[in-house]
């Protein structure tokens, strides 16, 4: 799992087993962020008006300039606000060097362009505690009203019923942006992989990755719909087939990692990625064509992602 650059000695705080029911055990909330300051000061203040706040907030900040605010911040929440300035990019770098910044042996993840809803925190921690430590826990991520014209968001979960998986399954379910699990499990199964996610030459699709690997080693991801999520609809119809571009590529890239002929299971899900879309193209493109637009630029980000990695691999295959 990567570090932060500067070395430090990091006191780890163990969950206390007999916490009551209606106290939440100390947890960390790692919000990652790069150059999108006002964005993550209105998330911030969003989690310290919740009714329950994270005894820690990990703040990872990959901007170009320090945000001398933040690294003195301080509030009358019983919430520290631990400041990690890092000159790494990457997404899932940031995340990984949250986990490893953070105090507490319950971590929990949100995007820097979010707004809670006020009983969102205490009702994530406790299905997770109550779910155990072998569960990650997710909930609904839910759009705004567009904050600009044809403002958008690029990925939702709007299911209002819970769900439990387990084992292998056909489709992602984790949302990175919206989770929560014990620390113990990134010890077992390692971080987010860094050749993954925005910043990156694969920018998205590290969630199912992890999600992925979540699942193959035993553990069960948890949806609960009760914890919610305002994910802002600030980015413009301009970025959409930037994005489409950028969430397929990802995709290729993570497909790719486990194509295998003696484990068909990768192949089957690119071929239905693909199929589904084609298959629907002539009925999108009458009834939504910019969607059907999106679907065009996502399978040939998906194309270029997977040809990309097989690129990547060849000097390796070839020794």
């Amino acid at each position: 799992m990567a570090n932060t650059e500067n070395e430090v000695t990091i006191e780890r705080h163990p969950v206390d087993a007999s916490i009551q029911e209606n106290r939440l055990p100390p947890t960390s909330l790692i919000i990652c962020s790069r150059n999108r300051p006002k964005l993550l000061a209105e998330t911030i203040e969003s989690v310290l008006q919740g009714e329950e706040v994270p005894a820690e907030l990990v703040i990872v900040d990959q901007s170009d300039v320090r945000d001398s605010k933040l690294e003195t911040f301080t509030t009358s929440r019983p919430c520290h606000l631990r400041y990690v300035k890092s000159d790494l990019i990457g997404l899932s770098r940031a995340r990984n060097s949250g986990i490893a910044a953070a105090t507490h042996d319950i971590l929990a993840i949100i995007d820097d362009d979010m707004f809670v809803a006020p009983t969102w925190f205490g009702l994530l921690i406790r299905e997770l505690v109550s779910s155990g430590m072998r569960t990650v826990g997710t909930g609904r991520v839910l759009s705004t009203a567009p904050e600009v014209p044809g403002g958008f968001v690029p990925a939702q979960a709007v299911r209002e019923d819970p769900a439990t998986y387990q084992g292998r399954i056909s489709r992602d379910v984790l949302a990175g942006g919206h989770m929560a699990a014990y620390r113990s499990i990134f010890d077992d199964i390692g971080g987010f992989d860094e050749r993954l996610g925005a910043g990156s030459g694969f920018p998205s699709a590290e969630d199912n990755d992890f999600g992925f690997r979540l699942l193959e080693a035993g553990y069960q991801i948890k949806y609960a719909p009760a914890p919610v999520l305002y994910h802002r609809a600030w980015r413009g119809k301009g970025e959409y087939l930037s994005i489409r571009w950028n969430y397929g590529r990802g995709k290729g890239g993570f497909y790719t990692k486990y194509l295998s002929l003696k484990d068909v299971h990768m192949i089957r899900r690119i071929m239905w990625d693909i199929g589904h879309r084609v298959l629907l193209f002539p009925y999108r493109i009458c009834t939504h064509p910019r969607r059907a637009c999106g679907d065009v630029v996502y399978i040939g980000g998906i194309v270029s992602g997977v040809a990309h990695w097989l690129w990547l691999q060849l000097p390796r295959n070839a020794k």
